[in-house]
């Protein structure tokens, strides 16, 4: 064995797997803003303030948790924001009809699982494309909303008012209700994708249909239940934005779907399916809920700031993706 043979040897295991690049560069990104947050702002690694950064995103790592199956397939889903903003009113609506609260939260979350069976059924069998099947899912959601309720709706209801402020402090820490919901989300995901074989399938079907029907997987029911895992995830992620502003209002979460969409991207799943990572999705909204952190405690920044930051770094990520998916093929 020649001398020089070693330190290759050595070299090639350091090699990092293109897989898991995309999610690196969005811990490192996320390291870094908390570091410069740090130094610049007096309080801003204080526990108060990353406590908030959950508490405030609950919902949202919720709706990037569905989106993630989706992206992963190689799909996209439009419809999770009008479908949040649906299950909000719905639940805003039926409580204060008097209906018991056991019962509203499963009809609420059920609302979003139909809806995301119709769009993927029509993906499917009727072949139509998920953008404009999902436009449509948006468009249908959103009209839902303003009849069941034209105007925001408060909710009273002691039982949920008390599941929305429940929460458990350890000193300057706190987590609530939503915040263990979401945390619960997220683990059951990463369940589901890398000790299942739906999971499994997912990654297959993102990698490409063709070959994973070849294979004898179960493409066709794979690709509608994911829309149906975001559906009931939008759902949900609507409860939850239910608890955090006790209220449900038809124009709720518009443009939501966006920010799920591009804290998948960041986290590091590919547009083009077959590769990324669901705690990957959660740093993501951590990065982007940093970001409006950073926006608030400089002040003088405009707020229109965060969508322009949040541009940079998705374009960023995608230009990467590129370049990643062009060195797999």
């Amino acid at each position: 064995m020649s001398i020089l043979s070693v330190p290759r040897k050595s070299i090639s295991k350091l090699n990092v797997d293109r897989r898991y690049l995309p999610v690196l560069g969005t811990v490192v990104v996320f390291g870094l803003m908390l570091v410069i947050g740090g130094v610049r702002y007096e309080n801003f690694l204080s526990p108060t303030v990353l406590s908030n950064l959950f508490i405030n995103n609950a919902h949202l790592i919720v709706l990037a948790a569905g989106m993630t199956f989706v992206i992963l397939t190689g799909g996209i889903d439009l419809s999770v924001g009008a479908v949040l903003a649906l299950s909000s009113v719905i639940t805003a609506t039926m409580l204060n009809a008097g209906i018991p609260l056991s019962l509203v939260l499963p009809i609420a979350i059920l609302s979003g699982s139909i809806i995301g069976l119709g769009m993927g059924v029509m993906i499917q069998y009727f072949e139509v494309q998920p953008f404009v099947a999902t436009l449509a899912g948006m468009f249908l959601a959103r009209g839902l909303c303003f009849i069941f309720a034209p105007e925001s709706v408060p909710i009273r209801n002691e039982g949920f008012v008390a599941l929305s402020s429940w929460g458990v402090s350890a000193g300057r820490w706190r987590l609530t209700a939503a915040v263990v919901i979401a945390v619960l989300v997220i683990a059951g995901s990463w369940w589901v994708l890398h000790r299942t074989r739906f999971g499994r399938t997912v990654y297959a079907v993102g990698g490409g249909e063709q070959s994973a029907t070849l294979m004898g997987l179960r493409v066709a029911r794979t690709k509608v239940v994911v829309y149906v895992i975001s559906g009931t995830c939008a759902a949900l992620g609507g409860i939850l934005f239910a608890m955090f502003s006790r209220s449900g209002y038809a124009l709720t979460g518009v443009g939501m779907e966006l920010d799920a969409i591009a804290a998948v991207v960041i986290g590091g799943t590919l547009l083009v399916g077959g590769m990324g990572f669901i705690l990957g999705s959660v740093v993501g909204v951590m990065v982007l809920g940093l970001i409006q952190t950073i926006i608030t405690f400089e002040g003088t920044l405009s707020s229109w700031w965060t969508k322009i930051v949040i541009g940079g770094l998705l374009l960023i990520f995608v230009v990467l993706q590129r370049i990643l998916t062009l060195r797999r093929n």
